[in-house]
């Protein structure tokens, strides 16, 4: 996962030295943001000269997912205010698949917090390549922005893998994002996390009901 988020990182800083902001915009915002999907789309918003009230509302759709991931993500194991504090600052997507996976439920605590101090380093040191090295990969260049996408849909696909047994959980995904996207397709993201939760409320509720055999 670390190799991966290298040259996503280089992705993201060569279009920051494409959109003509400053080089070390890319490290600052890989440091300090560490916002991943949000951090592409604040590019555009920079260059667009959006207003600030607008950049706030997106980062609180765009990240409104981290309030889903934490109800599951293993901070319990986490120890001390300060070691709890950067995990949650940390929590990104590919974390949380790894951390609260399958492969992730005998982590220790520390382990959990190097996985994400790796990361975080991976895709500060990835941004900060990228952009001091744009200037020499040419404008022509196309695809670098579907490099996130690619890589969420490499997650869901082993996510799929993993639990071959149970195939209500992705078609509930699924109809989850196209409801989302006939109902409110402006805020498709919080509107297809919302309905997929309440989805699994209500599978879980009524599994929890059904008689268990002996």
């Amino acid at each position: 996962m670390g190799l991966g988020f290298v040259p996503l990182g280089i992705a993201f800083g060569v279009l920051v030295t494409h959109s003509g902001v400053g080089w070390w915009w890319a490290s600052l915002s890989s440091a300090l943001i560490y916002g991943g999907s949000f951090e592409f789309l604040l590019i555009g918003m920079v260059t667009a000269g959006a207003p600030l009230l607008s950049v706030a509302v997106s980062a609180f759709l765009v990240n409104l997912r981290h309030v889903f991931y934490a109800l599951s993500f293993p901070l319990d194991r986490v120890k001390g205010r300060l070691g709890k504090t950067y995990s949650t600052f940390a929590l990104c997507d590919e974390a949380y698949a790894l951390a609260a996976g399958h492969r992730g439920r005998s982590w220790s605590g520390p382990r959990i917090l190097w996985l994400q101090l790796f990361m975080h380093l991976y895709w500060a040191g990835g941004a900060t390549a990228g952009a001091l090295l744009g200037s020499l990969i040419p404008d022509s260049v196309t695809g670098l922005d579907f490099a996130l996408t690619a890589l969420f849909t490499v997650l869901a696909l082993d996510t799929v893998r993993d639990r071959r047994g149970d195939l209500l959980t992705p078609l509930l995904a699924l109809l989850s994002a196209l409801a989302a996207r006939l109902l409110l397709p402006g805020q498709l993201l919080p509107v297809a996390f919302a309905l997929f939760t309440a989805g699994l409320l209500a599978r879980h509720l009524t599994s929890g009901r059904r008689p268990s055999h002996a």
